[in-house]
C-alpha cells in the first residue's frame, strides 16, 4: 500500500513538473506591436499617407486660389474706393465679405473632410492589423499582444512589429 501511495505521488510530481514549464511558456509569450511604425513602414500605411497628402494638397490649392481672389478683390477695393460710388463700394465690400466667409467655411469643411478621411483610413488599417495580430497570436501561442503605447517597458525581443509588417505587406500586395 505504501508503494502505491509513493507511486501516485511520484506520478503527480512528474506531471506537475512537466506542466509548469508549459504553463510558464504561455505566460511569458507576450508581443508588442508599434502601430505608428506600421503606419510609416507598411505599404498600406504609406498608401494612406500618400492619399492624405494628395487630398490635402488639392484642398490647399483650392483654398490658396480663393485666398488669391480675396487679396485681388481687396487690392481693387483699396485702389478704386476713392473713385467708386458709395453704392459700388458697398457692393464690392459685400462681395469681399462673402468671399472671406466662403474662405473660412471652405477651410473648416476641408479640415473636417480630411480628418474624416484620415479616421476612416486609419480605422480600416487598424482593424486589419489587429485581425492579423490576433491571427499571429493564435498561430504562435501568444497569451497577449498589446500596442506599444500601452506598455511602459518591454524588451525589444518581444516586439513583433517587423513580422506583422512583413505579413501585412504580403497580404496587402495580394489584394
Amino acid at each position: 500500500m505504501k508503494r502505491v501511495i509513493v507511486s501516485v505521488f511520484a506520478c503527480i510530481a512528474v506531471a506537475a513538473v512537466c506542466a509548469v514549464p508549459a504553463w510558464g511558456a504561455d505566460v511569458a509569450k507576450i508581443g508588442i506591436v508599434d502601430f505608428q511604425r506600421i503606419l510609416t513602414e507598411s505599404e498600406a500605411g504609406k498608401d494612406i499617407q500618400a492619399q492624405l497628402q494628395k487630398k490635402g494638397r488639392e484642398m490647399e490649392s483650392d483654398i490658396r486660389e480663393l485666398g488669391t481672389e480675396i487679396e485681388k478683390l481687396r487690392e481693387q477695393l483699396d485702389r478704386e474706393s476713392m473713385v467708386m460710388s458709395r453704392k459700388k463700394r458697398e457692393e464690392k465690400q459685400r462681395e469681399l465679405d462673402i468671399k472671406k466667409y466662403d474662405f473660412q467655411s471652405k477651410q473648416k469643411k476641408y479640415q473636417s473632410e480630411l480628418r474624416e478621411l484620415e479616421t476612416k483610413l486609419l480605422e480600416k488599417l487598424q482593424t486589419e492589423i489587429f485581425s492579423l495580430a490576433e491571427e499571429i497570436g493564435k498561430e504562435e501561442g501568444y497569451l497577449l499582444i498589446i500596442e506599444k503605447s500601452a506598455a511602459i517597458y518591454y524588451p525589444n525581443s518581444i516586439d513583433i512589429t517587423d513580422r506583422l509588417i512583413e505579413k501585412y505587406n504580403a497580404t496587402y500586395s495580394d489584394s
